[in-house]
């Protein structure tokens, strides 16, 4: 089990960025892979973006790609998710999510499951004003 602890969340106007980070202490995500959810008052949890453990292959959500960038410094133990041209809809707490065991072969339906990740963060909330 590792630990996961966000910051980056706040208060941005419509068409601004804000970049999150997810880092853990003690342990190497290297070979985990790592996503980022984001959940509304109401709403199930919603994938946005996935780092595979490879360090080579990443997915998106349809509603951010071309927005959105996933990265990992595993020199640093840590997850980023620049978000670019922000929404207003893009407003929700954002979660960082990692999968200790996954598989070699992955499948869309397999790594937007929030079931199929072991260790979760707090979460930051991420605001968009119109």
């Amino acid at each position: 089990q590792v630990q996961l602890v966000e910051s980056g969340g706040g208060l941005v106007q419509a068409g601004g960025s804000l970049r999150l980070s997810c880092s853990t202490s003690g342990r190497t995500l290297r070979t985990y892979d790592m996503a980022w959810f984001r959940q509304t008052p109401g709403k199930e949890r919603e994938f946005v973006a996935l780092h595979r453990f490879d360090d080579v292959n990443t997915y998106y959500a349809d509603s951010v790609k071309g927005r959105f960038t996933i990265s990992r410094d595993n020199a640093k133990n840590t997850v980023y998710l620049q978000m670019n041209s922000l929404r207003p809809e893009d407003t929700a707490v954002y979660y960082c999510a990692a999968d200790s065991t996954p598989p070699i072969y992955t499948a869309r339906s397999y790594f937007t499951n929030p079931n199929q990740y072991n260790d979760w963060g707090q979460g930051t909330q991420v605001t968009v004003s119109a």
